[in-house]
Order: C-alpha cells, then structure tokens, then sequence
C-alpha cells in the first residue's frame, strides 16, 4: 500500500512541475506541496507507521 501511494505522489510531483506555458505563472508552489507530502510520506513509511 505505501508502496503505491509512494508511486502516485511521485507521478504527481513530475505533473505539478511548471514545465508547459499555462503553469509558468504558477510557481514551484504546487510542485513544493507535493515535494513535501512526498518526503512525509517516504518518512513514514520507512519508520513503519504507514
């Protein structure tokens, strides 16, 4: 199960990145969200409370 949640947030960390023309205005805001929720995640999940 953490291993799949892992994949999904992985995935959407590559899609937040601002890299296409209607995202540029957006920042590293979205993509530093995720990043974030990533790291807790993988924290958690090599702690074993996931």
């Amino acid at each position: 199960m953490s291993t799949l949640l892992i994949i999904i947030l992985v995935l959407i960390l590559v899609g937040a990145l601002p890299n296409w023309g209607y995202s540029r205005g957006w920042g590293y805001g979205p993509g530093g969200i995720v990043g974030v929720l990533l790291i807790i995640v993988i924290v958690l999940a090599l702690t074993g409370r996931l």
